[in-house]
């Protein structure tokens, strides 16, 4: 009698355990142990500034990996370098999900180079996740159910400086550099409607290929419009040149620069402080070489983080805290998912953000998002560089506005 009660009791004991081992889904790339997440980033090329996120966020799963992992699992983190080469990007993305079979895709970099992946990612129904970009089309989860935006669009962060300029300067006379492709087109079209019926106060327009050397003959031809205002669409190589090139051309317009390369290492320093100076952008981020760095206990753990898992970068190069920024909302989404590793309750989780916070967010800026609202941020602050650091103005702005 008494076995028959303990063999009794054990089924309860075993039946009882049975949901939740049942609770537990996994797609490829995830067991009871690890999480595969890949990513592409320009290491090489014309865009391997950004590189330094990569790196960013490999450095934070590394402390991640040492405090125990995410629910009990290490995160394997499988980045390779896609050279700003769409071609070269779709390569890797199939090795990533065929290959490596990782359980998603994170904050692959470049607006064309997910662009020529978007199709393939989400005809596999694997997760294009918090992009490295800011192009409009990546909130739109009616038709790419599998792809999710991150920082402010492109679109309404032009809006903000349009508004700026006819605010400021009603009469200015605008001169526009941007990139040959998605991503300066995005810029120009957002600025465009920015402007309204004002349009035609862009006096000059100049574009440039990624494969070219330099854009100082552009800046030139920028000069000689008479624009008192220019806005720059580039990517951080391109950025510091034009920077340059204005300032020792002797032009000396109102100068906008957009927020993806507004970095002081890695565009002002080689540009030239000096030669930066006055330079308005939008800003999301805490600036960890700004004076309250000392007193922003956020800062100061960051600042930690780089001497001991990233010592080998800059902290005044914006990718490096941008890289820790998305690192943490990686965690909070994995965080979510609990057990349910599946690739569609990944898309699930990271749809259901609702204020999230993160410490080195500007005052007032949280992560938000749900199933038709695939922006994570929207909301900015403008900012103007002294030639030593950033000085926010003004109030945060909505971008969805």
């Amino acid at each position: 009698m008494k076995r028959t009660l303990l063999a009794f009791a054990g089924s309860l004991v075993l039946a009882a355990a049975l949901p939740a081992l049942a609770q537990k889904k996994y797609d490829s790339g995830a067991s009871d142990t690890e999480i595969k997440i890949g990513n592409t980033n320009p290491y090489s090329g014309p865009a391997s500034a950004y590189g330094v996120i990569g790196k960013s966020i490999a450095a934070y799963l590394k402390m991640v990996n040492e405090k125990g992992g995410v629910n009990g699992r290490k995160i394997n983190w499988i980045s390779y370098d896609d050279g700003y080469s769409p071609p070269k990007t779709v390569e890797m993305a199939r090795k990533l999900v065929e290959q490596d079979q990782v359980l998603f895709l994170y904050q692959t970099l470049g607006t064309p180079s997910n662009t020529a992946i978007q199709k393939y990612m989400n005809a596999h129904k694997v997760p294009q996740l918090h992009v490295a970009t800011g192009a409009s089309k990546w909130n739109d989860p009616k038709h790419y159910f599998w792809t999710m935006g991150w920082q402010p669009n492109y679109q309404d962060e032009a809006k903000v400086y349009a508004k700026h300029i006819l605010d400021t300067k009603p009469d200015a006379k605008i001169a526009v550099l941007y990139q040959n492709d998605d991503y300066g087109k995005d810029y120009l079209q957002g600025f465009e409607e920015g402007l309204g019926a004002k349009k035609n106060m862009i006096v000059a327009r100049a574009s440039y290929e990624v494969s070219e050397p330099t854009v100082d003959s552009q800046i030139l031809q920028l000069k000689a419009s008479g624009a008192n205002v220019f806005f720059n669409i580039t990517t951080p190589k391109f950025a510091a040149q034009a920077i340059r090139a204005a300032y020792d051309s002797g032009w000396k317009p109102v100068h906008y620069l957009n927020n993806v390369s507004s970095s002081i290492g890695a565009v002002f320093t080689p540009a030239g402080l000096e030669k930066s100076a006055g330079v308005i952008t939008t800003e999301y981020l805490k600036d960890p070489t700004s004076k309250a760095a000392a007193n922003d206990p956020a800062l100061r753990d960051f600042i930690a983080f780089m001497k001991k898992y990233y010592p080998d970068g800059d902290i005044a190069d914006r990718s490096a805290i941008y890289g820790y920024t998305v690192a943490q909302a990686l965690v909070q989404v994995l965080k979510q998912c609990g057990d349910n590793l599946t690739r569609e309750n990944v898309m699930k989780q990271a749809a259901a953000m609702k204020g999230f916070r993160i410490d080195t967010l500007l005052s007032g800026i949280t992560v938000t998002t749900g199933p038709d609202d695939y922006a994570p941020l929207q909301a900015v602050q403008l900012q103007r560089f002294n030639g030593k650091e950033y000085e926010l103005f003004g109030k945060v702005i909505s971008t969805d506005q």
